[in-house]
Order: structure tokens, then sequence, then C-alpha cells
């Protein structure tokens, strides 16, 4: 897998995003707007199986727009401190990976929805039956945003960007678990630490919701576990190293001279790198080494030395 995503890196890699944690707030600048104008956004917006199978395929993207928690000033730190680490391994990793890293969380979020969603039909469908005449007598006012008002709208709100952000952080933590950061400003704490601790109360959280827990948590931060089995990224190097390792690069880059081309016509410019198909050849009427395309082999003038 990971001569693929290298592959993938070699072909594709160009057209990764830039700055990506900059564009993920700004989209929850946008939910946050969109909820202070009509609270009831967030159900319109949701990663609903049941909605995009009818038509609302609208959803796939747009819950991304869901704001991971309510507003408040901890919103802005947090999402500060989201967007500093996230910056932070799109430098270490490369912009490619760590696009595929968020990008590989948001599907698996996607592929875990429509499996709750196949579970609660194979297994769940009388108990779900009896749920949805309840919530259709509640909710029946707002048809066209629940999907006929079944529980299906309700579980889908459980899939939201907060994990996306936690992998982030859970990256973060595994590529530099030795750095300490201060816990409300105060309480001087390893991230590794702190990891440790989500990761304790995301399986708590996860064994809470039951089933729909172990889809929500399980597939939200199943791109976590597969990056770093098949990238090998984490923990082999310190923060010192790997800056020590980036410096030393920038410094090969720098003093490596232009690359000169093998062949190169000495009329037109043309190279073999350009053209590899095309054939070149010296002049043995010219006097010096003058190399020629095969469209000017025969048609140059030919150099003679004063």
């Amino acid at each position: 897998m990971n001569r693929l995503i290298n592959y993938l890196d070699r072909k594709i890699g160009k057209y990764a995003i830039p700055n990506l944690p900059l564009y993920m707030v700004i989209c929850y600048a946008i939910g946050y707007l969109m909820e202070l104008i009509n609270p009831e956004i967030c159900l319109v917006l949701s990663l609903n199986p049941y909605a995009i199978l009818h038509g609302q395929v609208w959803r796939l993207v747009s819950w991304l727009l869901i704001p991971p928690s309510s507003f408040d000033f901890w919103t802005l730190i947090a999402l500060y401190f989201y967007y500093s680490i996230g910056m932070t391994l799109e430098r270490t990793w490369g912009r490619f990976y760590f696009n595929y890293y968020i990008f590989s969380g948001i599907i698996f979020t996607i592929i875990g929805a429509f499996g709750l969603y196949g579970y609660e039909v194979l297994f769940q469908a009388e108990e779900l039956a009896s749920q949805n005449a309840t919530y259709n007598l509640i909710y029946g006012e707002f048809p066209w945003i629940y999907g006929m008002g079944s529980k299906y709208a309700l579980d889908s709100l459980a899939f939201s960007t907060f994990y996306v952000n936690m992998s982030i952080f859970l990256g973060f933590a595994a590529t530099y678990p030795d750095m300490q950061i201060l816990l409300m400003f105060v309480l001087p704490i390893k991230v590794k630490v702190l990891a440790i601790i989500y990761a304790i109360l995301l399986a708590v959280q996860a064994y809470q919701m039951e089933i729909p827990g172990f889809f929500v948590v399980g597939a939200s931060l199943l791109n976590f576990i597969l990056f770093f089995i098949a990238t090998r990224k984490g923990t082999r190097m310190s923060m010192a190293q790997r800056k020590r390792q980036a410096e030393y690069k920038r410094k090969v880059k720098s003093a490596t001279p232009p690359k000169i081309a093998k062949h190169k016509c000495a009329v037109c410019g043309r190279t073999l790198e350009e053209y590899p198909d095309m054939e070149f050849r010296f002049c043995s009427k010219c006097e010096g080494n003058y190399e020629y395309c095969q469209e000017h082999l025969f048609t140059h003038q030919h150099k003679r030395r004063m």
C-alpha cells in the first residue's frame, strides 16, 4: 500500500490542495454563519444515507460544513489549535500525504454512515419501524428535513467533522509524541499523554453509543490506523531530527547545479529530456562538438573555426 501511495504522490501529488487546514476552518466559519441564520440547517446538511439514496446527494459533501461544536470563545482556541497542528503536519509529511490523510478520513466516514444504515436496515428493521412512527409524529412537520422523519436522520448527526479533527490531533501526536503543550494555558503536558486520554475517551464514547458508536468512531478514525501502517510515518525521528533533515534537504536543493541536457540541438535548442523519441546526432563536417536533432541534422549551416 505504501508503494501505491508513493506512486499516487508522483503522479498526482502536484494537484494536492495547499494550506488545506485553512480551507477546513473556512468551511467551519460558513457552517457557523449558516447555523446563526437557521439553527435547523444541520438537519439539511447532515450525512444521512437514507436522504442521499432518495435524491439528496448534496449531503455527501455538505456535512463538511457542519462545525464540530457550538460556537464560543473556546471554539476559536480549538480551531486555531487544529489549524496550527494541521499546517505543521502538512509541512512535515508533505502536501500530498496530508491531503491523502484528510480525504481518506472523509471517505471512511461516508462509508461508515452507509455501513450503519445498512446494519440498521438488515438487523433492526422492526425496531426502526416503531421508532420511525414515533419520529414521524414528532417531526412530521419537517419531512423534507428529516427524510420522512426517520431515526436515520438523528443517527446521521453523529457523523461529523469532530472525528476528522480528532484524527488530525492523533496524527500530530504520533508524529511529535514528546512535544509539550500547555493544557488550559497552565499545565504542561506531553502530546502523547493527551492523545492516550483522548483515545480512552473515544473508546468509552463508542461503548456508550453501542453499535452506532463503533461505526461512527471506528470509521472516522480508520484513516489514522491505515495511514501509519501504510506509510510508517510517526515516531522514528524526533522533532529536532526532522527539522535538521528538512534543513539539510533545503541546502542540498539550493546547492545542486542546474541539470545539463545530455543531448541538445545547436539550432533549435531541443533536448532529449523534452523530446525523448527524437534522435540527435553529431555532424562530422562541423568543426567542434555540435549536435543536431533529426530535423536540422542535414539542413543546418556547417560551423567552421575562424
